[in-house]
């Protein structure tokens, strides 16, 4: 059997085609899409792109459930390229980026919807499912549109991890690293 890894070119016609819909970074298509590319079906179907702008979600909302969801799940190759590309463009502080690194959330560092969405995000990925309360904020500060697209970056993004976790991704040259403990 074979490792998972990225491919290299030259690529099949199918999945040239799928890998030119895919983001590139300063011209380099990024590990992350190459180790996709294994599988022509996984680049159509296997995590749908949440990252447009048809999104009910701001963009900083998104990038906290990433950044949170990538940190927990030990993902220092997308947590860095997500902070590298993003967190700037998401007005996110560098006390907030490291904070998405932390055992705990500290409440104080961010507005009541996104220490809800914070909790909400531990809660799934400790648990798979939101406590009464969890729930009963969750509801109260984002709409159900909102809701699913939420469930959905989580979903997305332990996938991403789990991949790029798999197959060893070092960081991209661009990218940001964890913060030092």
């Amino acid at each position: 059997m074979a490792r998972l890894q990225p491919l290299v070119e030259p690529w099949s016609d199918e999945v040239a085609a799928l890998l030119a819909a895919y983001p590139q970074a300063d011209g380099v298509l990024l590990s992350l899409f190459r180790t996709f590319a294994n599988s022509p079906r996984f680049l159509r179907k296997g995590v749908p792109n949440l990252l447009d702008k048809a999104s009910p979600l701001p963009l900083r909302w998104r990038e906290i459930v990433i950044l949170r969801v990538t940190a927990m799940r030990a993902c220092e190759y997308e947590w860095g390229v997500h902070v590298a590309i993003f967190a700037a463009a998401a007005r996110l502080d560098a006390a907030q980026i490291a904070a998405t690194c932390a055992p705990a959330i500290d409440a104080g560092l961010w507005s009541p919807a996104e220490a809800v969405l914070l909790a909400v995000v531990d809660e799934l990925l400790t648990t798979g499912r939101l406590a009464t309360a969890t729930q009963d904020a969750f509801e109260t500060h984002f709409d159900l549109a909102q809701q699913l697209e939420i469930l959905a970056l989580c979903g997305a993004y332990q996938t991403i991890s789990f991949v790029a976790n798999v197959a060893g991704l070092p960081p991209e040259l661009f990218a940001a690293r964890f913060p030092a403990a």
